[in-house]
């Protein structure tokens, strides 16, 4: 497999690895205010996601894979709101252990990411074009 195509792969795998990763935070985010729905019931817990990277034999570039996406188990910070269909018997709600700050910057990371990986594809393929326009003799 030439350098070319091998970089397409690459930056490829990469594309898919990070549209997961914004898939998770947009989860995340999407469910920051879910509670239970019965007293002392946990709420919607955080999601995480990790990656590895494998060699790809076939190109020998090393590719990037989700190896699992799990949840995150820190404690559910809790807050009163004693009429809360959630509410212990003490008044306090779960809530979820999901931190905006910190998913709205691994959003911007991911989104970053995604769009280098986008470029260095665009570029493989723009270099594969004039290769082949190159080859033509145009």
């Amino acid at each position: 497999m030439d350098a070319l195509s091998a970089a397409l792969k690459v930056s490829a795998s990469g594309l898919g690895a990070q549209s997961d990763r914004l898939r998770v935070v947009s989860e995340n985010l999407a469910n920051s205010q879910s509670t239970g729905t019965t007293p002392g019931a946990d709420p919607y817990r955080r999601k995480t996601i990790s990656f590895a990277a494998t060699l790809d034999r076939e190109s020998g570039g090393s590719l990037v894979e989700v190896v699992r996406t799990a949840r995150d188990q820190t404690a559910f910070p809790t807050e009163f709101m004693p009429g809360h269909e959630a509410a212990d018997a003490n008044g306090y709600v779960k809530t979820p252990n999901v931190n905006m700050m910190v998913e709205m910057a691994d959003m911007r990371e991911a989104n970053r990411s995604y769009e280098a990986n986008l470029q260095v594809f665009k570029q493989a393929r723009d270099l594969i074009s004039m290769t082949i326009d190159l080859m033509r003799g145009t």
